[in-house]
């Protein structure tokens, strides 16, 4: 068997990486999608493809409007999503990309901390699963190998 992940979740640390490995080293056979992770990237992709806007607001718009492109493809590609929630950063996308994940009706795995079990309980009521850590995810992957 052979599953497509989309990690859904901020692009300020090596989370991503981190759970890669950890597949990687229990031999899971996985291919793993995400957002954009080049920052500069993500936010210039508008003008670099419909030429410099007159605004932030208008740049922004664009460049999500092609992120937003992104995302779907490789959500609808993935088999299933896991979505990080941290305490770092603030998690937007993560909400707006659960949310997705629940309304195309792929299994979707919650990563979130003690802290964020009151913000995000109805979220996490809707998940398949809601673990505390990476290696709790990555065990529940394992467990459908078996």
């Amino acid at each position: 068997m052979n599953l497509s992940i989309y990690l859904a979740g901020q692009i300020h640390d090596d989370w991503r990486e981190q759970l890669k490995q950890k597949a990687e080293q229990k031999g899971l056979n996985i291919n793993f999608y995400g957002p954009q992770e080049n920052h500069s990237l993500s936010d210039d992709i508008g003008e670099n493809v419909l030429g410099k806007q007159p605004n932030n607001l208008y740049r922004d718009d664009a460049a999500s409007g092609i992120n937003n492109f992104r995302t779907e493809l490789m959500m609808q590609k993935s088999d299933a999503v896991i979505a990080l929630f941290g305490e770092t950063y603030k998690q937007w996308n993560t909400a707006m990309d659960a949310g997705i994940a629940i309304g195309l009706n792929k299994p979707l795995i919650l990563i979130r901390p003690d802290s964020l079990i009151h913000p995000l309980k109805e979220l996490s009521n809707q998940a398949n699963v809601t673990v505390e850590t990476i290696d709790q995810a990555i065990d529940v992957l394992a467990y459908t190998f078996q």
